[in-house]
């Protein structure tokens, strides 16, 4: 990467980001600048807030089927902030029926705008750095955010709805300064995108359902046990979010040296105790400060994790916002099912003993997810990265990287081509368009191939060749 972008820019980038995220936080995305503004005016949450998280699902989720290059996610994050400034002009006056749809526009612009971070990310950051990077956005949309609620809580709240349109402001501005394009670092070939997409489609669909499961207990948190706490108005103000900016500073350090899937055992441990501690403990300001701090520091455990392996994936991404967009959808669609979990657990007045029973019921279905999902992202993310050695080998150096296990006099001349071409990240139906065979012919020479090393998968395969060709 270009070295005056690492230490000039670099700030200008984070910056630049977390201001119209904060504005998502701190107004849209069921921020307390919005719900101070419901409660001034006495207007219903619920009118307001489902509709958001819609409209923000919907952004997150559309973005990648018209923002299909580096250009088109410029102006979506430009066009996009500007929508979100329009769409919340109305908020500065009374309640209409603008009100709504204004809420609902800002949010699916919103949506969109984030999903198209993920060209920004991959163009700009190096692989191993944007662990790094989603963690300095992800504090400093925070930070930002808890500032606009302090200075609300002692002002007005609509001072903090100009700070919130502040943001976006500051950001257009800040997304200004970087360069029209910078290509960090090598990313994969664009042939071997294509050939891995369908291994790429399949983990992030796993991911997408880890992500929805296990965001069903923050939206339970939204409905249950916040308004639980809503006495203690300047606490929860200023503390809220203090938890989990600190659970993502520890754990952007650590992650480079410790193995994700330790940190979301640690996470859901937290989360039980969250419950648990909730069915046991009072209400008091103690109570929260439990509560709270396992909560949200689970919350910023568990965002580290899915943002930092969906900008690993994006280098194996054809189209980064659609990646990006799909796994941040599937933690708003799980805050969404938790939410309307907990509204009709409160309607029905469910004891908070049942309450836990149904997060720990979650948690559970969480654990079975847990193993599968790890096992698919390390072969996923470390066998692209070997596979995109292998390319790079000489013919000497490839017939060294197969002699490794056995002898290639094992295989027949044929298998030999195949397994070259396995890998390569070709599928079958490339490996018979290139040798001109038909494609069950390739499965039988794939499975024979499979037997002589002893493997049930592609996957085994490429694991047991290439982590050890020391390339």
């Amino acid at each position: 990467m270009d070295h005056l972008f690492e230490m000039h820019r670099r700030p200008v980038f984070v910056i630049g980001f977390s201001l119209p995220f904060a504005y998502l936080l701190s107004f849209v995305f069921e921020g307390q600048v919005l719900y101070g503004l419901l409660a001034y005016h006495n207007q219903s949450f619920s009118g307001y807030i489902f509709p958001a998280i819609l409209g923000h699902f919907a952004g997150l989720l559309s973005c990648g089927l018209f923002v299909k290059s580096f250009g088109a996610a410029r102006k979506m994050m430009i066009s996009g902030m500007g929508i979100c400034l329009l769409a919340t002009l109305p908020f500065f006056s009374i309640p209409t029926s603008l009100w709504i749809g204004g809420l609902f526009v800002a949010a699916y612009a919103g949506g969109c705008y984030l999903a198209a971070w993920g060209y920004y990310l991959k163009e700009f950051i190096p692989k191993n750095e944007r662990l790094q990077v989603c963690a300095d956005v992800l504090i400093g949309s925070n930070i930002v955010m808890i500032g606009i609620q302090v200075i609300t809580l002692y002002s007005s709240i609509h001072v903090g709805l100009i700070l919130s349109v502040f943001c976006l402001v500051a950001g257009m501005l800040f997304l200004g300064r970087l360069p029209l394009v910078v290509r960090s670092g090598v990313s994969s070939p664009e042939p071997m995108v294509k050939r891995v997409s369908s291994n790429v489609r399949n983990t992030l669909s796993m991911l997408c359902l880890f992500i929805f499961v296990i965001t069903i207990n923050s939206g339970l948190m939204y409905q249950v046990i916040n308004p639980a706490f809503e006495h203690l108005t300047t606490l929860v103000k200023w503390y809220w979010a203090i938890p989990y900016i600190v659970a993502i500073a520890i754990m952007r350090n650590l992650l480079k040296q410790a193995n994700r899937s330790y940190s979301l055992y640690f996470g859901l441990l937290m989360i039980m105790a969250t419950f648990v501690s909730f069915m046991l403990l009072g209400r008091g300001t103690t109570d929260y400060f439990v509560i709270n701090t396992l909560m949200l520091g689970a919350c910023g455990i568990f965002d580290l994790f899915w943002w930092s392996i969906l900008a690993e994936m994006l280098e194996y991404a054809h189209n980064p916002a659609k990646v990006f967009g799909a796994g941040l959808s599937a933690n708003v669609f799980g805050i969404l099912m938790g939410g309307i979990l907990g509204y009709r657990a409160i309607f029905f007045q469910f004891t908070n003993a049942e309450i836990t029973v149904i997060a720990l019921s979650v948690l559970c279905l969480t654990m079975v997810l847990l193993p599968p999902l790890n096992r698919r992202l390390f072969l996923l993310l470390s066998n692209h990265a070997y596979i995109a050695n292998y390319e790079n080998l000489d013919r000497p150096q490839k017939a060294d990287v197969l002699r490794k296990h056995i002898p290639l006099e094992a295989l027949t001349g044929r298998e030999q081509e195949v397994l070259e071409l396995i890998l390569s990240g070709r599928p079958n139906r490339e490996i018979a368009a290139t040798l001109g065979i038909a494609e069950s012919t390739v499965k039988t020479h794939v499975g024979n191939i499979f037997g002589k090393y002893g493997v049930v998968s592609r996957a085994e395969l490429i694991s047991m060749l290439l982590k050890s060709q020391g390339a």
